[in-house]
């Protein structure tokens, strides 16, 4: 019993080297995989019977034993979408399935297991979907494009509208300059360019002249060429005695929504457009003010309108928000990329692609944004495969002999077995 025992235990030796053998292989073949975790092997011994007196023929197992805990190391690409986890985390991501079409309109449909992946290597497919070189799909967060709330409550496959962004109606400009406080007889003027509502530039001209025998009294009228009527609205500004804008009393065709402000609605396209003129704060050095000279100085304009714009790129920050970028300089916020972490991440299930499915052992995945499970984003970057080459040529020489002996037992009980068939003859 005890050389065939010896013949049992030798072989599952061989097996278990075997195994060995696979792991190295594999990681050596995936040295150079992005966000690739490398598989060591697990020696378990059997024992079928052992006491004081007597030691029965046992086996040994080989069991993978991962190793997602280890980072590989970061470097940079030539790619801005990529990115890497430095710490703790995963992303979310979804394998597709087949796709169907309703209407003419062909739909990518996905995965429902949830999939989680540290190769960060996106590019945005001709779908306007973010996949990795493995081709799984990116998940996020989406963001409402009014209010900009992120909706932490469903993950989903991220896809980016490659259309044109809509035209920006302006709706607040702000104005900076000095009126000189020895004017001549003429207005002194300047022309503000703002949007309509289709996109269109249209000038509001403004012009301010003193009021006659009120000193720091200023009275400005708005109009436009190109709105019905050409005259929007009027105002009274008084000014303090150290320059700094005291009051604006709206005139015909305005309001003032508040101190330093005034409302107008110049009507183009037929409709009125609400524009919010901002003077600043009374008593502020920075707005308008009333300064000695002969003629307006202006120190700066800026206005909250665009005309429309062809989508130009995305662009991902180190908070994971994916925003979309356009011609027009006008930029949007459309999803978030949140990260997944475990309790026990190494128990995690590998899958081909350099992706893992959650376990029991690894326990459910908590969903956080970045920095919530500890890991930070790098962007334009990727993670390279946690392998180290010398490590595996060390284990592939350690498993080689460990096989050849096991080979070498095999030879001697064989022997032993001939040897004793011989005595009976």
């Amino acid at each position: 019993m005890s050389i065939f025992g010896a013949l049992d235990t030798s072989v599952s030796g061989l097996q278990a080297q075997s195994s060995a053998f696979t792991n190295i292989s594999d990681n050596i073949a995936n040295s150079q995989t992005i966000g690739y975790k490398g598989v060591n092997t697990h020696f378990t011994n059997y024992l079928v019977q052992s006491t004081a007196s007597n030691n029965g023929p046992d086996s040994v197992v080989a069991n993978p034993e991962y190793t997602n805990t280890v980072e590989g190391t970061i470097t940079q690409s030539s790619n801005p979408l990529s990115l890497a986890i430095n710490g703790n985390g995963y992303f979310n991501v979804s394998l597709p399935g087949p796709t169907t079409t309703t209407a003419g309109k062909t739909t990518q449909t996905f995965d429902a297991q949830q999939y989680y992946t540290r190769a960060g290597d996106f590019t945005l497919n001709s779908s306007g979907y973010l996949v990795n070189g493995a081709g799984a799909y990116l998940d996020g967060w989406s963001v409402n494009p009014t209010t900009g709330t992120v909706n932490t409550s469903s993950l989903a496959p991220i896809q980016v509208s490659q259309g044109a962004s809509p035209p920006v109606p302006t709706s607040n400009v702000t104005l900076s300059a000095t009126l000189p406080t020895t004017p001549s007889s003429t207005p002194v003027t300047t022309q503000v360019d703002v949007y309509d509502s289709l996109g269109n530039m249209q000038p509001l001209n403004l012009s301010w002249s003193p009021v006659t025998g009120s000193a720091n009294t200023w009275t400005l009228n708005v109009s436009s060429p190109n709105a019905t009527p050409s005259t929007v609205g009027s105002a009274t500004m008084a000014f303090n005695t150290n320059g700094t804008l005291s009051s604006i009393t709206a005139g015909t065709g305005a309001t003032s929504p508040a101190a330093g402000q005034l409302q107008i609605s110049p009507s183009y396209n037929g409709s009125a457009q609400p524009i919010t003129l901002d003077f600043g704060a009374p008593g502020s050095t920075a707005g308008l003010t009333q300064y000695a000279g002969t003629s307006l100085n202006l120190q700066g304009v800026s206005q909250n309108g665009s005309p429309s714009g062809a989508f130009s790129n995305l662009s991902i920050d180190t908070q994971g928000n994916i925003t979309a970028n356009y011609t027009n300089g006008f930029s949007k916020q459309i999803a978030q990329i949140p990260l997944a972490s475990f309790a026990s991440p190494d128990a995690l299930q590998n899958k081909s692609g350099q992706i893992e499915t959650a376990t029991q052992a690894s326990g459910a995945a908590t969903i956080n944004a970045v920095g919530g499970s500890g890991g930070a984003l790098v962007t334009g970057s990727v993670e390279n495969s946690n392998v180290d080459i010398a490590t595996q040529f060390t284990d592939l020489i350690n498993a080689q002999q460990a096989y050849t002996a096991n080979t070498k037992v095999v030879t001697a009980a064989q022997q032993i077995l001939t040897t004793t068939v011989n005595m009976v003859q």
